[in-house]
């Protein structure tokens, strides 16, 4: 069934592209960590102008490798799709984890996930998890999640897609801002596999998914009371930017400030944040990825504009957005350029196959 601006169901290459495109995004906005770490978004685009435009780019080694965002969004993906369940496919993500760790040399993995990963034990009782982090606040569960959403994509799923994201979330980022970054995440993978309206995704995340993920906490015994603690962080960012954008009802319209150009977009990503650094935690990483949706609809060079362009932690951004975006609308108006030759398009592609074949 058709959903919001008419489009049609989603099929197995909207899944590749998703996939793929998240790795795109993320190399494009990381750029061998020259734009990963560049704070102004106007220089950005300035030089993004002296390479001739986004059209004039071709994503691929050496220039243009993927970070960590996408390895450990190819290690969640990889777990999924072995089938298994429960402990055994928490067990399974945290190896994937550990193994992926291996493969970090030039991706700028965070400190955080590197401290967290190394605490895992695959396969010892209770080894994928690690003790409650106040520091664990970071966007590391966020980038590495749309593809929870891609496998449990149901509504009636919503209970396998919470569980799965904040088990997995807090495997690395044990505080609620991280792994419900996570949830987001996921979540908003799974709302545009559902052909959800943009303007209703922010609402649901904290009016239905939050709910559930406070009784996953609660039902695991571990670690509850310091997460109950902090839980209302993440849910106040986000009604604050409801409120702002005029989406606290799920329905619009959107409410943008005028102007909203790099420079703007620069100041706006940085007063989402905690630290100074749009999008380097687990609430607005996601909240500037449906940002960026909800201004580029289907143009992919403004969504890139918006999503990985900027003077915050863009790949990781553009890694959620450009996901989201590739199960929204494929590779429509997109660069081959961009994507074709990308570091790990084979396994990306394959995730996406089996990832596609597991949700039907």
């Amino acid at each position: 069934m058709a959903g919001f601006n008419g489009l049609g169901p989603v099929t197995m290459e909207h899944y590749k592209a998703a996939m793929v495109l998240s790795g795109a995004g993320d190399a494009l906005g990381y750029r061998a960590g020259s734009w990963e770490f560049n704070y102004s978004g106007p220089k950005i685009h300035q030089e993004l102008k002296e390479l001739g435009g986004l059209k004039k780019i071709d994503a691929m080694l050496p220039h243009w490798p993927v970070s960590d965002d996408t390895v450990l969004h190819l290690a969640t993906a990889e777990a999924l799709v072995t089938k298994k369940t429960g402990e055994e496919l928490l067990h399974e993500v945290a190896f994937c984890y550990v193994k992926g760790m291996n493969d970090m040399t030039g991706r700028a993995p965070g400190n955080t996930t590197i401290s967290s990963v190394c605490q895992l034990r695959p396969g010892q009782e209770g080894g994928y998890r690690v003790p409650y982090n106040s520091r664990g606040a970071g966007c590391g569960a966020a980038m590495r999640s749309m593809c929870i959403g891609m496998r449990y994509p149901k509504p009636n799923q919503l209970s396998s897609l919470v569980f799965i994201a904040v088990e997995t979330g807090r495997m690395t980022h044990h505080h609620p801002i991280g792994f419900l970054g996570s949830l987001a995440s996921a979540l908003f993978a799974s709302y545009a596999i559902q052909r959800r309206p943009l303007a209703s995704w922010g609402l649901g995340l904290i009016q239905e998914a939050c709910p559930v993920a406070k009784k996953v906490i609660k039902d695991s015994g571990f670690a509850v009371e310091e997460n109950e603690k902090e839980w209302e962080t993440f849910s106040k960012k986000w009604q604050e930017y409801l409120d702002l954008r005029g989406l606290s009802n799920g329905e619009g319209p959107v409410v943008w400030p005028s102007p909203y150009g790099v420079a703007e977009r620069d100041k706006a990503y940085t007063s989402f944040s905690l630290s100074g650094w749009g999008g380097s935690c687990g609430h607005d990483a996601p909240m500037i990825a449906l940002d960026a949706l909800l201004g580029a609809g289907s143009d992919w060079e403004e969504l890139m504009n918006r999503a990985a362009f900027h003077g915050g932690d863009n790949d990781s951004t553009a890694a959620i957005a450009c996901c989201c975006w590739g199960l929204l609308y494929g590779y429509k108006g997109v660069p081959k350029g961009n994507y074709s030759k990308l570091e790990y398009r084979d396994r990306l592609e394959r995730c996406a196959e089996q990832l596609y074949a597991l949700s039907r």
